[in-house]
């Protein structure tokens, strides 16, 4: 590959440390893609021949196929795909071959073919998150009345719905689908034809290349197509928190699955035993969920701690930005499947979780409002009236609506039996109508707007 500048081959350190092909072997589909797009133009320029390109092409999809029969070989020596495919190519038409690296480089043959697999990565990303956005969807549509306790820093707060809960998650998807949606079409230009980095002086059509390919257009600066990642580093900051969302949703099911919450049932099939206690059910899908996102993210630093310092143009440190671009890929989309089957697959029990609102004295906030409303009480004069209320329903183990009248009017007077009307959970949650509130109605509402966008029957 060197021809005849250097008098000697690389040592075994160097061909160890410079050989790419362990992991860019999965470009192989995106590589032969781009070179078919490539000879085409040449030919189409009149700089190769048509029938130098009609071999090409025909090599490439024999090689094509060879790959997608038996993988691709890992010669060392070779490096990176580029050239295991091209020495292929030679081995199957001869001198020809040599004719399709004409006006590229591997400098914008590398930031092409990344750039696809990035690309055909976020699709298939963004068709596993629209399934968990269905899967939310309907089982939120299923409990929209669900009553629950919501939390804040893990202590009952206020009663929600589960619906209303699931949907939260969904608001946070759609939000990681929007990421993946804006970094696309950020990363959707064509760097093929930048050469190594000013260009080339063949009289090429970059258009024609970008719009085979499927770009919307061609780079527009040649030293910024070939040395900049930052399409990389925006799928795995969307990754990142996409990871995040889920990781939060993972942790909320190893709670709820806990025995002193019981609110939900794992699949037995994101579910592991323990090797010692039968009685173990352990929720590991959720808890790998959680830690793989550390992974994620540590790839985005990794990435980004390559990129920090490099001049224009090409550096061979930019050959390490595909491993961890690869491993977070990987990572997601085994994270959004296993949420996915947690959400289809859970069983949730729900009067556990309406026990648990009751019992967490969620409604005091409602019998606050309802003394400012009903007696014209100051909201702080109320508050300190609840908090002896629910230290009084505390004492007696009973939930806030199971105190007698007679007991409310010795904390205050003013307290009369219209106040029942405001204090069970059912109450709270339908006096909560404002628009994305956690009433039934407003529940019902998003579901139908969410199920509209995902055109869902």
């Amino acid at each position: 590959m060197w021809g005849g500048r250097f008098a000697a081959g690389p040592s075994a350190i160097m061909r160890e440390i410079n050989a790419s092909i362990p992991f860019d072997k999965r470009l192989w589909k995106q590589d032969i893609a781009a070179s078919c797009a490539h000879v085409a133009m040449l030919a189409a320029c009149d700089i190769v021949s048509d029938a130098d390109a009609q071999a090409i092409i025909a090599g490439l999809e024999k090689i094509a196929d060879e790959y997608a029969r038996d993988g691709v070989p890992e010669n060392w020596d070779l490096e990176d795909i580029h050239m295991t495919t091209e020495a292929r190519l030679a081995e199957l038409i001869g001198p020809a071959a040599g004719r399709l690296h004409t006006a590229r480089s591997r400098n914008d043959q590398v930031a092409t073919d990344f750039r696809l697999w990035v690309r055909d990565t976020m699709d298939a990303l963004l068709q596993g998150l629209a399934g968990l956005q269905r899967a939310l969807v309907a089982r939120a549509e299923e409990h929209a009345g669900s009553i629950m306790p919501g939390f804040t820093h893990l202590q009952t707060a206020q009663p929600v719905t589960l619906g209303h809960h699931l949907m939260a998650y969904y608001e946070m998807v759609s939000r990681d689908v929007a990421r993946f949606a804006e970094a696309r079409a950020r990363l959707n230009q064509c760097p093929l034809g930048s050469a190594a980095l000013a260009g080339t002086g063949f009289p090429i059509d970059r258009d024609m290349t970008a719009q085979a390919l499927g770009f919307a257009a061609p780079t527009a600066n040649s030293l910024d197509a070939v040395s900049d990642r930052d399409f990389a580093l925006d799928f795995l900051a969307a990754a990142s928190q996409c990871a995040l969302h889920l990781s939060r949703l993972a942790e909320e099911f190893v709670i709820w699955a806990s025995q002193p919450f019981g609110f939900v049932r794992m699949p037995d099939t994101l579910s592991t035993g323990s090797s010692i206690m039968p009685q173990k059910k352990n929720p590991d899908a959720a808890e790998l969920v959680r830690g793989h996102t550390g992974r994620i993210v540590g790839c985005q630093m990794a990435l980004m701690m390559t990129m920090k310092g490099l001049p224009l143009a090409y550096s061979k440190d930019m050959q390490d930005d595909k491993p961890p671009v690869f491993e977070a890929a990987d990572l997601l989309a085994l994270c959004i499947a296993a949420m996915t089957g947690m959400v289809e697959g859970a069983d949730f029990r729900t009067e556990r979780m309406r026990q648990a609102a009751e019992l967490g004295y969620a409604t005091a906030t409602d019998l606050a409002d309802w003394l400012v409303r009903a007696a014209d009480i100051p909201f702080r004069e109320a508050h300190h009236i609840t908090g002896a209320a629910v230290k009084l329903a505390e004492s007696k183990g009973i939930a806030l609506d199971a105190l007698s009248l007679e007991d409310l009017q010795a904390i205050d007077a003013r307290i009369d039996d219209r106040v029942y009307a405001a204090l069970s959970v059912e109450a709270s949650v339908a006096a909560r109508h404002s628009y994305g509130g956690t009433a039934p109605d407003q529940v019902r509402a998003r579901i139908a707007e969410a199920k509209a966008r995902l055109e869902i029957e």
